[in-house]
């Protein structure tokens, strides 16, 4: 864990953040992946002004990238409202250390990235001080809580989204933005091809090789490990083909959370082998992939490798969401970029080992449907754009901060 300023540490160095004429920026994560892209705009920013000086808040990453961290992120990453209610000592003491800094020695840019519940309060008070504001990964307003875009219109200065259709989206409704595209076309990288990952794993190359990828929260293993193990167990013997099953090891979940939620009962029924390593090279060495919805449906589409999605929560979570998403035909973001059904989608009771194999099937063994889905994951990776997120992004926040020292001269 990240102290707190002024505790100290000799693992994480906390770096200065002095009151003096060189522009401060305060950058605000709330998760790891924000962490991690927020990161890599502060270094693309001071490669374009090396002057800067930022500090705010996150977690390791944006510590190693000379970030004056004045509260850890990872205290208040929570999901859930009860997890939200737990913590919310620690999110008003981020609150109040942070809205103390912005008085007491005022930021020329205010830097959110995503984490809308915390930031858009946090832009309330930046906003009665004067204070520009930078959003870098937008809110998904754009699926529920649209009022929410009133708000981001009234507050933010210039918004860079990671999404195609989100500029069009934003820029109807009054906020200046700028698509920037995606960060993950930065990240995601094969660095051994099928046949060395095979090789290193003892698998023969030369059978199906399918991924497993439920998630990496505990809620999400435990809602849908034990049906995707319970399709692997369908597929051997029933069609003339060696299966091999990949399931990732996530660094936020324990081998023992997998032998919990079903593992325990399948390993000795079928051959499957955790991947603690190698991630892209593992989704790259699959024939097809039955994957959770969310981020890592947009790394499998720019691999090209075919997948079904699923979607499944607590039924009064379900409840909810239908009555506040009432205009969504898709939920995976592989088919809301590209405008129709390109990979299947299985939602809420759908989701069982009898549906997961039909569609796996398909797109295992149908060439049509296969070259089908594969060309249609081709248009959304071309939809995401050339890579350079984080450098498009550095361009948009450092010509704001040009502004304002410009007004600053005058």
């Amino acid at each position: 864990m990240i102290p707190e300023r002024g505790l100290g540490s000799s693992e994480l160095p906390v770096l200065p953040c002095p009151s003096q004429k060189l522009q401060k920026v305060m950058i605000i994560a709330g998760e790891a992946s924000g962490d991690l892209h927020g990161a890599r705009l502060v270094q693309a920013m001071r490669q374009r002004q090396p002057g800067l000086i930022f500090c705010g808040m996150g977690s390791r990453e944006l510590v190693a990238a000379g970030v004056e961290v004045l509260f850890d992120a990872s205290r208040i990453a929570v999901v859930g409202l009860v997890e939200v209610l737990t913590h919310f000592s620690d999110i008003l003491t981020a609150m109040q250390i942070l809205s103390k800094r912005m008085r007491e020695d005022p930021p020329d840019l205010l830097i959110l990235i995503d984490f809308p519940d915390f930031n858009l309060k946090l832009a309330k008070k930046a906003k009665k001080l004067g204070i520009p504001i930078f959003y870098y990964i937008s809110p998904q307003v754009w699926a529920w809580r649209t009022g929410r875009v009133k708000t981001i219109q009234r507050l933010v200065d210039t918004m860079a989204v990671i999404l195609p259709f989100e500029e069009a989206f934003f820029r109807s409704r009054g906020v200046k933005a700028h698509y920037v595209g995606h960060p993950l076309l930065d990240s995601v990288k094969v660095t051994h091809n099928r046949e060395a990952f095979c090789q290193r794993h003892g698998i023969n190359p030369s059978h199906t090789l399918v991924g497993l990828l439920p998630g990496s929260r505990h809620k999400e293993i435990a809602s849908l490990l034990p049906d995707f193990l319970a399709t692997a167990r369908r597929l051997p013997g029933k069609y003339e083909k060696q299966f091999v099953f990949l399931l990732p090891v996530a660094a936020t979940i324990s081998e023992e959370d997998l032998w919990k939620n079903g593992l325990e009962n399948y390993a000795a029924e079928i051959d499957i082998h955790l991947i603690r390593e190698g991630r892209y090279d593992m989704m790259a060495a699959c024939d097809a992939v039955v994957a959770a919805s969310g981020t890592v449906t947009l790394e499998l589409a720019i691999l090209g490798i075919p997948m079904v999605v699923v979607y499944r929560v607590s039924p009064h979570t379900y409840f909810i969401g239908r009555l506040l998403i009432r205009h969504m035909q898709f939920f995976s973001l592989v088919n809301l970029i590209a405008e129709r059904g390109v990979v299947p989608e299985l939602l809420q009771d759908e989701v069982t080992p009898g549906n997961i194999e039909t569609e796996l099937v398909r797109l295992l063994f149908d060439k049509k449907a296969s070259r089908e889905v594969k060309q249609g994951l081709t248009e959304v990776r071309v939809k995401l754009g050339a890579p350079g997120a984080s450098a498009h992004a550095a361009d948009l926040a450092c010509k704001l901060l040009d502004r304002i020292k410009d007004r600053g001269r005058n």
